[in-house]
């Protein structure tokens, strides 16, 4: 009886939205609705595929989501190490609320941040480097900087979120293992290595494989707010494609089908990851 209402909740919300799918293999009509619109295969994917802009969609996906991943997946965890060995509470909790405070904030308000620090014309940064070196950078406008933009602003805004799981998981290390190793001679660096790694490699696994799962998805809002027409050629990903072609030109069937496309491939890379790990020793299921 406890579990029904959330049982309700995901048939509801989640599993039923699902029958949605089938506008990806139709010519989808408002006027005819899902069930009336006419059936048109796979002509959708056909179009995605055969489509040359596509391919450097799908490029620009992987390579805004892969580089998050590998350089913004270790920033909780040693986040998570560095105030673990803080024993000053006072600091602790005001570094956690430093920290922890960008995750509240909405998209449009810290791509407001970001542009009114490294615009050319007005920008923080650029002020200071103007009045060092009389010119001024393109932040913004050069593909390079954007993507470090894109990636550091990521991982600014949810880096100290993502730090509490793995707080947590320090917690469940039994503390009588520390004293051993000091009593050994082990440093702070050698318990690390030995102990607190290995106690929370699980999460770490854990978090890894969920992480792998949403590859292929790059969130919306970042990239729409940061996005431009000078750094199109590599800030043009999905899910800004779908927005376009799915809610500015009404093209439903297209969009639900490049959906489809990106949740089977998040499949895809969960299963492969959970079964790698699973050769360590580790795993989701």
């Amino acid at each position: 009886m406890m579990f029904l209402p959330i049982m309700i909740f995901f048939l509801v919300f989640k599993y039923y939205p699902m029958t949605g799918l089938v506008i990806a293999f139709k010519k989808y009509s408002f006027i005819k609705g899902i069930w009336g619109s006419p059936w048109a295969g796979l002509s959708s994917f056909k179009l995605i595929f055969s489509n040359d802009q596509m391919t450097d969609i799908i490029w620009n996906t992987l390579l805004l989501s892969g580089l998050s991943i590998v350089i913004g997946f270790p920033v909780p965890i040693i986040l998570a190490l560095l105030l673990n060995e803080v024993r000053k509470m006072a600091f602790k909790r005001m570094v956690q609320t430093f920290v922890y405070l960008p995750h509240f904030l909405n998209w449009v308000i810290v791509g407001g941040i970001v542009i009114t620090m490294f615009s050319q014309n007005t920008g923080t940064i650029n002020h200071v480097i103007d009045r060092l070196f009389g010119t001024t950078i393109p932040f913004l406008y050069k593909e390079s900087t954007w993507i470090g933009i894109y990636i550091g602003s990521g991982i600014w805004k949810d880096a100290g979120w993502g730090a509490i799981i793995y707080l947590a998981a320090l917690t469940s290390i039994d503390q009588s293992l520390y004293e051993a190793a000091s009593i050994d001679g082990a440093n702070k660096w050698q318990q690390m290595l030995r102990i607190t790694l290995p106690g929370i490699l699980p999460t770490i696994i854990i978090m890894l494989i969920l992480k792998i799962g949403h590859l292929m998805e790059v969130g919306f809002d970042q990239v729409y707010v940061l996005q431009n027409d000078a750094v199109s050629q590599v800030s043009e990903v999905i899910s800004t494609f779908m927005y376009k072609i799915g809610v500015q030109q009404a093209n439903f069937s297209l969009a639900t089908a490049m959906g489809l496309f990106e949740s089977l491939v998040g499949l895809v890379l969960v299963v492969l990851a959970n079964r790698i790990a699973r050769q360590f020793g580790q795993g989701l299921w």
